[in-house]
């Protein structure tokens, strides 16, 4: 181990080379350097990062060395682009600076090993708050608080410093989802066709949207796919086959959190299906077509409709749509919400549900739905949301039950990682556009 070049130890160091920056002006001399340039505007909150941790270095050794999560962040730092950084931030992200005053602290000196560690610091902030604001894929989202926000430099500082391993850490990105890294060093590598390197970066603009690893529990829907899972503190610890909307009906990436789950569910038929599939069956079948599959007609949409006779009404202008009518099927049976529905707040009517076609969470291709997203193990995910399994209830009555507040992302991956290799997929929905990569040369 080198010799410190003066007596201060690493702790005294930092702590005063802290002090010095963040003094106001007439108390002590502002150092005018690369370092305090570097961290012009954070030493308050660099400051009480620090003293929140005895002043004891994250990124540099005591003898002037760099620890080796250094070396990848100055990797990301060069390559910056890749994470759609542009203009002011790109150009603030430069690691001549940061190179210099890492090569002077090789000499051991107390002094200059500090300014290196807050150099580095600055430097992984404002990345981190860069990729954090890049451009993302937008989402309709019902609570704002569920976006990715920028964090605070002391935020992002501690999430970097309670990592197992700093080194894991800065190469997997744990500031931002846990698929992004894997897409990100693909697009990075140039091993893939231009075509392929489009579709990759297209894919890590909605991945942006996505919430970071330290999120806590959420559910992910991914509708090109057709899967969802269970996170946990940054880990998939369930997933399930789900069918979602057709490509003329397609489920919308959203943004909301888990309402009630409804026992036995009525299901409310969409006007437009009353219109198309209901009214021409009851002209051709009779009036028995609604009674053999539990349909009822209501008088409104109100909580508390009264139920009307169907030879009341006249189904052929309903078939024309000149005439509208609430149709509702009864719980159990051929229900076609199955034994549950999972409420989320949205103005599109989309909610998850379980479903008697069985047969279509077999398939291959699963965007077969009308928007709703169907359930391969409806009881399963209702255990993992409350805890415990759902509560039974007879069989002809709706129940409803409340759940926890979990976020619901539902976003649309054409290209993920899985099993260790990037897997791409067609873009069954026709969102991928085929004319940008320009921010990625």
């Amino acid at each position: 181990m080198k010799l410190l070049s003066s007596n201060k130890g690493p702790v005294a160091a930092l702590m005063g080379v802290l002090i010095a920056i963040s003094a106001p002006v007439g108390v002590a001399a502002r150092p005018q350097s690369e370092v305090s340039g570097a961290i012009a505007g954070r030493a308050d909150e660099l400051r009480a990062f620090y003293a929140a941790r005895d002043f004891k270095p994250l990124w540099m050794r005591p003898d002037g060395t760099p620890r080796p999560a250094i070396g990848t962040l100055l990797d990301h730092l060069d390559t910056a682009q890749l994470d759609g950084i542009s203009g002011k931030n790109l150009a603030g992200l430069k690691t001549k600076s940061l190179r210099r005053v890492l090569r002077k602290a090789a000499s051991g000196d107390a002094d200059d090993v500090a300014k290196a560690e807050l150099s580095v610091s600055a430097h992984f902030v404002r990345y981190v708050r860069a990729m954090r604001s890049a451009p993302r894929t937008d989402m309709v989202v019902h609570r704002a608080s569920f976006n990715p926000g920028v964090p605070s430099a002391a935020n992002a500082l501690q999430d970097a410093g309670k990592a197992g391993s700093l080194e894991d850490y800065i190469q997997s990105m744990g500031w931002m989802h846990p698929y992004y890294a894997p897409l990100r060093n693909a697009l990075g590598a140039r091993t893939y066709a231009e075509h392929q390197r489009r579709q990759i970066w297209q894919n890590l603009e909605r991945i942006r949207a996505l919430p970071p690893a330290s999120s806590g529990r959420y559910v992910l829907v991914d509708t090109a796919s057709a899967h969802l899972w269970m996170f946990e503190n940054g880990k998939a610890v369930d997933s399930m086959r789900v069918v979602v909307g057709k490509p003329d009906n397609q489920t919308p990436m959203m943004v909301s959190y888990m309402g009630d789950a409804i026992l036995n569910p009525y299901w409310n038929i969409p006007p437009d299906l009353v219109q198309k599939n209901i009214a021409p069956n009851v002209l051709d079948q009779g009036i028995g077509y609604l009674r053999d599959r539990g349909y009822e007609v209501l008088s409104d949409y109100s909580d508390r409709p009264a139920v009307l006779d169907p030879r009341t009404i006249n189904w052929s202008q309903v078939a024309a749509g000149s005439r509208f009518v609430r149709v509702r099927q009864k719980p159990g049976g051929q229900n076609f919400m199955g034994k549950v529905k999972y409420e989320m707040p949205n103005e599109l009517g989309i909610y998850l549900h379980d479903t008697p076609d069985r047969h279509l969470l077999r398939e291959d291709m699963r965007q077969l739905s009308s928007g709703c997203i169907r359930l391969e193990d409806p009881d399963r995910f209702g255990e993992w949301l409350l805890g415990k399994r759902l509560p039974k209830v007879n069989r002809q009555v709706e129940q409803r039950v409340g759940l926890p507040d979990v976020p619901i992302y539902i976003t649309y991956l054409t290209v993920m990682p899985e099993n260790g290799r990037i897997a791409f997929r067609g873009d069954v929905y026709g969102r991928d556009s085929h004319n940008r990569l320009a921010s990625a040369n």
